[in-house]
């Protein structure tokens, strides 16, 4: 099955003899990943799709593709127009799609692993208006006629140890322990990858660019823990590190240990436990409470070992970065330069630093037109020339030990028109307010959103993604359940109030379609800030990001005193931070790069 359109009509002939009339394709795994292994990629694999976020709907003869305004560009470059209608979310769901084109009578499979029950139940009553069903499948159709599914991942297991993360997996259960007590409940069941990495400091090689292990686990309030996990991952090292307190179980022993809780009170993760743990919960007579999972703050509220990892692998991220911007320079002036390389030699500067355990994500290296697909991923099919008078948008970062980075910088080639230099600085504006913001105790990032789009609303644009997503410490690129964005759909979309230790991106941008795009991104660290008089207890911004933003792109007259001044602090730390660990002819670039405005 080489074109999607064949994979299309198979999947078609596999539901008819399932008896069903359609099905609904997500894009995640059995945890509710953003990023997922190759075993679990089923919607690029049916649609083309390649962005981090959608989901498929397939009737006998209609189909749809719902992205976000995220991948408006992406999702029709990648999946065909004839097979899929493209639905943006959240103006038009899945279940409303499928309420609108459902008939009596369908039958709509879906697999229980890969939907919240939330979604099973919304969905389902949106199809029993229509006298349709929504089905649960025992096996995936698309995995029925995916011949050549790459296996899950085998990889071994590694221990994070406590010299990172600053807190020992014991003391960590005993927290969930403590919570369980407060919850009067006897256990909570964790699905979420990352989570199950930061709670038994253990990390994986499982899903490409975030170091997570498939696994699932299972925290008592006696302290001790269940993970289930396949044992070829398993060293001596891990064995030992995890202890005696740590039952080890092989990964297809979990449903019928959820289904031997009867009796006992367990908490479950609406947002991040897939509808089939609640079924087996409650086949086995569980009493099932929706609870947050209980890793999910405290692995957000970063610890002063933390802290101090992220700063040194920003320091560390920010040369290799300056060191590629000096490179850059000098190359992209010459004509011969192309996306796919620019990438590939930031990735050389960071494996130079010999410290880079992976990437974070993908490296959106975008040329012109491309910039402004906010997902972008580079291929052969779509790698362009970086051309003179032109921008070139890099978002990129890298894994190390001690942290995760996450930086987005637009660069300017040859000569800027006035419309750049204008999108550009408002932008910036945008970026030093949410800098430099100071707010109260129990503000939430959606509150703090406006901030970062007033310059662009001014000039009637905007853009079509959060400001700010949450960043873990030597772990996923995104990290809930901090955010900074508008309460989207009536759903809070940054409704978490912020807490000092949280690290963030601050992120604006503004896309213009088949010419450019621009974002500035730097990590921050929420912090305690103190005023003389305050009434109320502060907090602030501190940012980690350490590397020159494109000054050739700025309009000084459009930037305050204020912000001018911000630019030229954050470039005098960045060339006093970032500079001795230069040589001298990139120390020199970086001088002028820094220069005051």
């Amino acid at each position: 099955m080489s074109t999607h359109a064949d994979r299309l009509n198979a999947l078609r002939a596999e539901l008819s003899a399932q008896s069903l009339t359609g099905f609904v394709v997500p894009l995640t795994d059995e945890h509710m990943s953003e990023y997922v292994g190759g075993y679990a990629q089923r919607l690029a694999w049916l649609t083309g799709f390649e962005g981090s976020a959608g989901s498929a709907a397939v009737l006998a003869s209609k189909a749809a593709m719902f992205t976000d305004g995220r991948y408006t560009i992406q999702v029709r470059a990648q999946v065909p127009g004839d097979l899929y209608d493209y639905a943006q979310v959240p103006q038009t769901s899945v279940a409303d799609w499928l309420g609108t084109h459902a008939v009596a009578g369908d039958r709509i499979g879906y697999d229980p692993w890969l939907h919240t029950a939330a979604w099973v139940a919304g969905t389902s009553a949106k199809l029993g208006e229509r006298g349709a069903a929504l089905v649960a499948v025992e096996r995936n159709p698309v995995d029925s006629i995916w011949s050549d599914r790459p296996a899950p991942s085998v990889a071994r297991l590694d221990v994070h140890p406590d010299a990172l993360a600053g807190q020992s997996a014991a003391d960590k259960r005993a927290g969930i322990a403590k919570w369980l007590m407060g919850q009067n409940a006897d256990t909570a069941v964790v699905s979420a990858l990352d989570s199950i990495a930061w709670a038994f400091n253990i990390r994986g090689k499982d899903v490409t660019h975030t170091p997570v292990a498939l696994a699932f686990a299972l925290f008592h309030a006696d302290a001790t823990a269940d993970l289930f996990v396949d044992a070829v991952k398993l060293g001596d090292d891990v064995r030992a590190h995890l202890g005696p307190d740590v039952r080890l179980h092989a990964r297809d022993a979990f449903v019928p240990a959820l289904e031997a809780l009867g009796g006992k009170t367990v908490t479950a993760d609406p947002a991040t436990a897939v509808a089939a743990i609640f079924e087996a919960l409650k086949r086995g007579g569980a009493r099932v409470v929706e609870a947050r999972d209980p890793c999910a703050l405290p692995k957000a509220i970063k610890n002063d070992t933390e802290i101090a990892g992220t700063r040194s692998a920003h320091l560390r991220d920010g040369a290799a970065l300056t060191r590629f911007l000096h490179w850059f320079a000098g190359e992209a002036p010459k004509g011969g330069l192309d996306e796919l390389g620019a990438a590939a030699k930031l990735h050389d500067f960071r494996n130079l630093t010999n410290s880079l355990e992976d990437l974070s994500f993908d490296t959106i290296s975008g040329a012109g037109p491309n910039g402004a697909i906010v997902h972008y991923r580079v291929s052969e099919g779509t790698n362009r020339k970086i051309e003179t008078d032109s921008l070139f948008l890099i978002d990129s970062g890298g894994q190390y030990r001690d942290g995760t980075t996450d930086v987005t910088r637009t660069l300017s080639i040859g000569t800027p028109s006035a419309e750049m230099r204008d999108r550009f600085t408002r932008v910036l504006k945008g970026h030093i307010a949410l800098s430099r913001a100071v707010f109260p105790v129990g503000t939430r990032g959606a509150q703090l959103d406006v901030l970062a789009r007033q310059y662009l609303w001014e000039a009637g644009v905007d853009y079509a993604h959060g400001t700010g997503h949450g960043v873990g410490s030597y772990l996923a690129v995104h990290e809930g359940p901090q955010r900074i964005a508008p309460m989207a759909g009536g759903q809070a979309g940054g409704d978490e109030p912020l807490a000092a230790g949280m690290i963030l991106s601050n992120e604006p941008g503004y896309y213009k379609a088949d010419a450019f795009g621009i974002r500035i991104e730097n990590l921050v660290l929420v912090v305690p800030v103190a005023i003389e008089g305050a009434e109320k207890d502060m907090l602030g911004f501190e940012t980690l990001t350490l590397a020159p933003i494109d000054r050739t792109l700025i309009d000084v007259a459009m930037l305050s005193p204020a912000e001018r001044a911000w630019v030229d602090a954050y470039h005098a730390r960045v060339a006093a931070e970032v500079g001795p660990h230069l040589d001298a002819e990139a120390q020199a670039w970086l001088d002028t790069a820094t220069a005051p405005l």
